[in-house]
This record gives structure tokens, sequence and C-alpha cells, in this order.
């Protein structure tokens, strides 16, 4: 099923591409050790500071769905409301 949204699909831009999968991959090493099974997830968001339309590049070791149920979660405790428990 094709999702009705485009917010998100682009690829990650070629100006940051080879350093954040440089990083994706150092952060995956680091944190699991290189380990067959991760134990820790990571999503790393990178934005430009100039005017880009709210254009956000990210990369992660987690699934999409996961990362979007993980960011809705971090907002709701950013406003205010750290008694949210994950739904995932």
């Amino acid at each position: 099923m094709k999702p009705t949204h485009t917010l998100g699909d682009a690829p990650i831009e070629n100006a940051v591409r080879e350093k954040m999968n440089n990083l994706g991959k150092l952060l995956d090493l680091g944190l699991n050790e290189g380990r067959r099974k991760d134990q820790w997830g990571f999503v790393l968001l990178v934005f430009p500071f100039d005017e880009h339309e709210g254009r956000c590049n990210y990369i992660s070791n987690a699934e999409r769905k996961d990362i979007v149920t993980l960011l809705r979660e971090q907002l709701r405790r950013f406003e205010g409301a750290p008694d949210v428990t994950g739904h995932a």
C-alpha cells in the first residue's frame, strides 16, 4: 500500500548523504558494538539552519513506523506531558 503523503519520503540530500551514512554506521557500531541484533536504536536528524521549508534529513537503524511513534511521544514530552507512554 502506497502512502498518501510524501512528507519525509525524499532521499537524504546529496550535500550530507555520505556524512550521514558514515555517522549512522559509527553510531550503530558505537552503540551496538557490532552485535548481529541491535540493542540500541537511534535516529539522527540533520537540518539546515537557513530556510529550506522544513527540510530535515534523517537516518536510523530502526523501522520508520517506530521512529514515527518515538517522535510523537517525544514531542508530547517536550510539550509538557511526561506521563505519556509508548504504544508501539
